[in-house]
């Protein structure tokens, strides 16, 4: 059995980890680092890349079929499914060598292509080595969540980590789960040329503003995604080119192909925590506001913690403890700052409160602001007029912001930026955009917050009155 001693040991190089190496490496901090599957995690091989690739294949296929409004011919587009599925993997391609072995033993990392556990404390052991680490990282991600429908082992069916292996194009694509991963794969299907039924056992897109997920799902349906509502899989049947899904309240549903897309679940089963008295929630490894595990020498980030599921917050949890690990200074992570986004057609954001969650905690103090994608010059030429902005706004300072239209999780950026600043809504409102710009809805959603204070008041008409009488 081969020994080691080091700094910092990463377990799971996905975003949180690899942004973790290569922080405390490139700051001279030693640095090992384990992977006993893929460089890159979820995210780049099963997750955010292959998804937005193949909704960019879908955006081309409906572009095609509905140019006319702009002058352009429809054309019906000839879809190649597998080319679609030869771009995933391009793009895949494309983007690996960011998150490659060679390109982080060029920081200084020691990578060991093995899956890790705990044996102590303070060591971990990986194939034939034992890591003895000053400070241990958890950033093992998470991975489908497949739930105990009966029947379920008895049909082929796909997660988001298999689908991308498929080649021919589902005739009929029947999905259970109608949150992001859900909804973003219905509405690339369908737009690739399948029949898709989305089977939700409550509210679709139910963690989001219900005013906002409607516009998207009505958009979706409107597209011919069948969504299904209040439909809790109860029994799964059939067998390859053929399931059928009964719902509890005696409804049916068959199809050629079956999506599991219900959640995540986190991967820690194989790191034995108890042998570190690590200890876990329901839904992962239990930190505090600094991420560190109940084994003090123990963080754990991203998917791995049991908060919000997202590349960008395990990015954002390695700058948290790196501040800790490496300089040992205080630092906590926040969530009130962190946006998320639904990449449908019209996409989906929210940062900080909802509007309900905004009335729960400040009642009478909150103000929502609102500005509809219509009354946007550019959204007009581009022809992207379903949209709507929401901020909610206590004593003149955001709280939160709801956005669903074209470019929404681009748009969002400003707000997370707001919110982790706390700036008032007259700052926005002193930003100047470019004309004509979908980023106008956000500085006119700040005027419409000072609209009726400067052209609805009484006190400000007497004022100007008075300056243009007394003025020559």
């Amino acid at each position: 059995m081969k020994r080691i001693k080091t700094d910092v040991l990463v377990i799971g190089a996905g975003s949180g980890g690899l942004s973790v190496a290569a922080g405390a490496s490139q700051m001279g901090a030693d640095v090992v680092l384990l992977e006993g599957h893929k460089m890159g995690g979820d995210c780049l091989n099963y997750g955010c890349v292959p998804s937005k690739a193949l909704i960019a294949s879908g955006k081309m296929a409906y572009g095609q079929a509905h140019s006319a409004p702009y002058g352009v011919a429809n054309a019906a587009p000839q879809i190649d499914y597998a080319a679609a599925k030869d771009h995933v993997h391009d793009v895949i391609a494309q983007i690996a060598p960011v998150d490659s072995q060679e390109r982080f033993e060029g920081f200084g990392v020691n990578v060991i292509r093995e899956f890790g556990h705990f044996i102590s404390s303070t060591e971990v052991q990986a194939g034939d080595t034992v890591i003895k680490a000053r400070r241990i990282v958890i950033a093992t991600g998470s991975g489908p969540l497949v739930p105990p429908i009966d029947g379920i082992d008895t049909v082929p069916y796909l997660t988001n980590e298999t689908l991308w292996e498929l080649r021919a194009r589902p005739e009929h694509l029947l999905i259970i789960g109608g949150g992001p991963i859900g909804m973003e794969m219905a509405q690339a299907h369908v737009r690739l040329g399948s029949k898709v039924t989305v089977i939700e056992g409550a509210k679709a897109l139910g963690k989001d503003d219900p005013e906002m997920a409607t516009i998207v799902l009505d958009n979706l349906r409107a597209e011919g995604v069948e969504i299904v509502e209040d439909a809790l899989a109860e029994k799964i049947e059939g067998d390859a080119g053929s399931v059928t899904v009964r719902t509890k309240d005696g409804r049916s549903y068959s199809g050629s192909h079956l999506l599991v897309a219900v959640g995540r679940k986190t991967n820690t089963d194989k790191l034995n925590l108890e042998a570190a008295g690590i200890e876990t929630t329901r839904t992962g490894v239990k930190v505090d506001a600094s991420m560190k595990t109940s084994n003090p020498k123990v963080y754990a980030i991203g998917d791995a913690a049991g908060g919000l599921q997202f590349t960008h917050v395990a990015g954002y949890h390695a700058g948290v403890i790196i501040r800790s690990m490496l300089f040992g200074l205080p630092s906590k992570a926040k969530t009130n700052h962190i946006p998320w986004a639904t990449y449908t057609d019209p996409e989906l954001a929210q940062v900080g409160l909802t509007e309900a969650d905004a009335q729960k905690e400040y009642g009478d103090k909150l103000e929502v602001v609102r500005f509809e994608y219509a009354h946007n010059d550019r959204a007009i030429a581009e022809r992207k007029t379903t949209g709507l902005i929401k901020v909610m706004v206590v004593k003149g300072r955001p709280v939160g912001a709801s956005i669903a239209g074209y470019q929404a999780g681009e748009l969002i950026n400003l707000w997370s930026l707001v919110l982790a600043n706390n700036m008032k809504m007259s700052q926005v409102a002193a930003m100047v955009s470019p004309y004509p710009t979908i980023g106008e809805v956000n500085k006119r959603a700040a005027g419409a917050y000072f609209s009726p204070r400067l052209f609805k008041s009484d006190l400000v008409k007497r004022v100007v009155g008075l300056v243009q009488r007394l003025i020559p």
